[in-house]
């Protein structure tokens, strides 16, 4: 997918300024620029830097703006927590989009947020704060909690339950219904405050079959 492919598909729900439209097309030379030192991404998937990683973690403001729009203007001036960050995802493309919501990008793996901060720093983002730590060394609460796929959600959740305010977007493929069935036992999440939604209704591409954002909320 070339840029302008990218762009056009994106204005068709979000609209961009300038800036956004400037700082989404310098991600694919910074991506290819910091992966050839620091691997985050399979060397196969750098020519899918558009597809596969920052449309999918745009899956999440997609998901809140058509299924939850109450929540896509809580999310737009939030404090947000993008847990096990890797190279910056979804919290960087997110961080674009939403130039109003402050987010703290956490990985334990130093050399990932060397990148993440790389990166995040090329495109002059002032709402990114990128830290090299365990989610429960934070010591502090956030709105939102965003991730993809860092671990099976009974092991994740633990690591998160009390870091946030308002909710989980955690982006995850498979068949995750047992895994969510374990959590809402486990720690006594309500019938339905746990939702998931296909990214493959909004990204059809084969590569997204079987993925979800799953949308916890707070107990």
């Amino acid at each position: 997918m070339s840029f302008q492919d990218f762009i056009s598909f994106v204005e068709k729900d979000f609209s961009l300024t300038d800036l956004q439209r400037e700082r989404f097309e310098a991600l694919d030379g910074l991506y290819r620029e910091w992966n050839a030192k620091i691997n985050v991404i399979s060397r196969k998937d750098i020519d899918s830097v558009y597809e596969h990683h920052v449309l999918h973690s745009l899956a999440i403001a997609r998901y809140l703006l058509t299924v939850r729009g109450g929540l896509y203007q809580s999310f737009s001036s939030a404090s947000v927590l993008d847990l096990g960050t890797g190279g910056g995802f979804p919290g960087i493309p997110l961080a674009i989009l939403f130039p109003s919501a402050q987010f703290v990008l956490c990985d334990s793996v130093g050399k990932k947020t060397i990148v993440a901060s790389a990166v995040s720093s090329a495109l002059g983002l002032s709402n990114v704060q990128v830290v090299n730590a365990r989610a429960e060394s934070l010591g502090r609460t956030f709105d939102f909690v965003v991730s993809r796929a860092v671990a099976a959600l009974p092991d994740f959740y633990p690591w998160v339950k009390g870091s946030f305010g308002k909710g989980i977007l955690y982006l995850k493929g498979g068949d995750v219904s047992e895994e969510i069935a374990a959590v809402m036992g486990k720690y006594r999440i309500p019938r339905g405050s746990v939702h998931t939604w296909p990214v493959s209704s909004w990204l059809q591409d084969p590569y997204f079959d079987g993925k979800l954002v799953i949308h916890i909320e707070k107990p």
